[in-house]
Formats: structure tokens, C-alpha cells, sequence
């Protein structure tokens, strides 16, 4: 079943434009340990993180630990993050495993058709703004670029570290008795600075670990995710 939804997204993709692949996509998984649906979704994002033109992130939350098992890679600052789209979005609920693309529609995670033609419509926009991420050792310089931004609004620039690889094996809930692996495990964020979107302008962060990282620019308050790049 995993294999078959990864190749209906695969089918159903279209062949990067350049644009895309120097703007992609942002596809970020709420996900949990303790979700018996999820493991089809984590399958799909393990399958579009080896693409160029799509940024894949998973964020496991920590709302299900009550049922007999604690994700050891949830954060409450996922789950906050979740919440903060579904209030942006006026959504009423959350839900796993959910992805949310863009910073602004959300599918279920393991409808890869759908999910595929949310991608694709994204792929083929003309792009609002540029961003380049360079890093020496610990140090990431980042320089933001207008396209077609709107007036008066704010944006974060959000510099993301995760493990591209981790595997659990699950002793107690719903998936008890499960070896599983994640790909592109959110571990740290932080805020490099805040943006006008009127001119361009440089900003600089520095890497605790050394764990990949990529940087969203993001509109405040879980608005659209405008530009990202995969800090080089």
C-alpha cells in the first residue's frame, strides 16, 4: 500500500519548470508516532524529499502521546505550529497525518492524488520572491529578493535544521511492534530576521549542530510561504 500511493504521486507529478526548481515547493507532514493512519505519509514524504523541486519536512507533534506511546521526535512547537495554520487557514480542526504546502493548503497525508495536484499547482506560479542560502561552518548567510509581493506585509525568514534519516521501533500503541523510519526530521528552528518584502536584503543565522538545514520565507503569523531554498 505505501509503495502505491508514492507511485501515484510519482505518476501524477509534472517535470520541474526552472522556476521550481529555484523556488520549491514546501511540503510540511504533522505527523506522530502514535498514529496508526500515518506510516502511508511518512512513506510519501520519504519519496518526495529525494526531489529538487520540492522541500519535504515532517513535524511530529506531540498530541497523541496519551495513548500508550510518546514520539520521542515530537515537539509541542509543532503542534503549536498546526494549530497556528488551522487558525490562518479558519480551519476547525487538526488532524494527522496532515500536510500543509506552502504554508497554506492542507491534504491528508496519504492522498497522494490530491496532494500531487496541490503540488503541481504550486510548481507552475510565478514566483513572488527569491531566496539563496550559503553556509561556512557553523555560520548561514541568506539574502532574500522581491518578485511580486504584496504591500505592508512582514515576513520571517525561518532557518530549519533536520535529520534527513531516523528510525523508531515502537514498543506500545497503535503501531506497537513497528520499525519505522522518518525522513527530514524537524530538530531546530530559528528566526533569522524579519523581512518588508521591498527591497533585498541580507541576513545571517548560526547552526548549533551540523544537521542540513533549509530556510522558509514566511509571512508572519503562519501566512503563505513566499520563497525556500536549501541552504548550500
Amino acid at each position: 500500500m505505501f509503495r502505491a500511493a508514492a507511485l501515484a504521486l510519482a505518476s501524477l507529478s509534472l517535470a520541474p519548470t526552472a522556476h521550481a526548481q529555484q523556488n520549491p515547493v514546501v511540503v510540511e507532514l504533522f505527523t506522530s508516532q502514535g498514529c496508526s493512519s500515518c506510516p502511508p505519509a511518512d512513506r510519501i514524504l520519504e519519496e518526495l524529499v529525494k526531489r529538487d523541486d520540492i522541500i519535504g519536512l515532517a513535524l511530529h507533534v506531540d498530541y497523541w502521546d496519551y495513548i500508550g506511546w510518546k514520539d520521542e521526535y515530537a515537539h509541542p512547537d509543532h503542534t503549536f505550529r498546526q494549530r497556528a495554520y488551522a487558525r490562518e487557514g479558519d480551519r476547525t480542526m487538526i488532524y494527522t497525518p496532515q500536510m500543509v504546502i506552502n504554508g497554506q493548503q492542507d491534504v491528508v497525508g496519504a492522498n497522494a492524488a490530491e496532494l500531487a495536484e496541490v503540488i503541481n499547482s504550486y510548481l507552475t506560479e510565478a514566483p513572488k520572491a527569491y531566496v539563496q542560502a550559503a553556509r561556512v561552518g557553523e555560520d548561514v548567510t541568506v539574502e532574500v529578493t522581491p518578485v511580486e509581493l504584496p504591500q505592508g506585509q512582514t515576513y520571517e525568514i525561518r532557518v530549519v535544521q533536520y535529520s534527513p534519516m531516523r528510525h523508531a521501533s515502537i514498543k506500545r500503541g497503535e503501531l506497537a511492534g513497528r520499525d519505522l523510519s522518518y525522513a527530514n526530521v524537524v530538530e531546530k528552528t530559528q528566526i533569522a530576521g524579519h523581512w518588508d518584502g521591498v527591497a533585498p536584503q541580507k541576513f545571517s543565522a548560526s547552526l548549533s549542530e551540523a544537521l542540513p538545514a533549509v530556510v522558509l520565507v514566511q509571512r508572519v503569523g503562519h501566512g503563505p510561504i513566499v520563497a525556500a531554498t536549501k541552504v548550500k
